[in-house]
C-alpha cells in the first residue's frame, strides 16, 4: 500500500456531508476533526458575536461548510485555518443579517432596541476589557481575537480573516491603543 493511499482514498471518499456518513472511516475522521478543531472556534466565535448561542450556531454552520468541502484541502495542517475562516465569514454574515433586522426594528418601533451586553461572570477588569473589545470596530477586534486569544501566528491571523499580514498588524496595532486608552480612561477614576 503507498503511503498516501489512505489520504486519497479519502479525499475521494468525501464528496458530500451524506458520503462523509455514509462511510465509516470518513465519518471518523470528520469526527476527530469536529471535536479538535470545534473548542478553539466556540472561543473565537464567543469573543466575536459575545452571545454563545450565536456562537454555537455560527461554528455548526461553519463545520458543514468545511465538511462539504473536506476533500477540495490538500494539506490536512491547513483545516485548522480553513475552519477558522469560516467561522469569522459566518460570524460576519450573522452580523450583517443582525443588523438589517435591526434597522428594521428600529423604523418599525421608532425606538433603538439595543441588545443587552454579555458580561464576563469575572472580575471588574475583566468586564471593562470584554466592553471595550465590543467597542472596537469588527476588524480589530477579530485580529485580536484571533491573535492573543487564539494565540494564532500574523500569518494565521492574516489567513482566517482573509487579509494581508501587514492589515493585522495595523488592525492589531490601533486596537490595542483604543483598547489602553479606553482602559486607562476607565481606571483612573477608580484609583487602580
Amino acid at each position: 500500500m503507498e503511503p498516501n493511499g489512505g489520504a486519497r482514498r479519502l479525499g475521494r471518499v468525501i464528496g458530500t456531508v451524506a458520503l462523509v456518513v455514509a462511510s465509516e472511516t470518513a465519518h471518523d475522521r470528520l469526527d476527530a476533526l469536529y471535536r479538535e478543531h470545534t473548542p478553539s472556534a466556540l472561543r473565537l466565535a464567543y469573543l466575536l458575536t459575545g452571545n454563545k448561542a450565536l456562537a454555537e450556531d455560527a461554528v455548526h454552520d461553519a463545520f458543514i461548510k468545511v465538511a462539504g468541502r473536506i476533500r477540495e484541502i490538500r494539506d490536512p495542517g491547513a483545516i485548522r485555518a480553513y475552519f477558522h475562516r469560516a467561522v469569522v465569514n459566518q460570524v460576519r454574515s450573522v452580523g450583517r443579517r443582525k443588523a438589517v433586522a435591526e434597522r428594521y426594528l428600529d423604523r418599525a418601533a421608532g425606538d433603538p432596541l439595543r441588545p443587552a451586553v454579555a458580561t464576563a461572570p469575572d472580575t471588574d477588569t475583566r468586564d471593562h476589557l470584554w466592553a471595550a473589545l465590543q467597542q472596537l470596530p469588527q476588524r480589530q477586534r477579530e485580529a485580536i481575537v484571533c491573535r492573543y486569544y487564539l494565540d494564532l501566528s500574523e500569518r494565521e491571523t492574516a489567513d482566517a480573516l482573509r487579509c494581508p499580514p501587514g492589515t493585522v498588524k495595523s488592525s492589531l496595532a490601533r486596537g490595542l491603543d483604543a483598547l489602553r486608552d479606553s482602559l486607562r480612561d476607565t481606571f483612573e477614576g477608580h484609583g487602580q
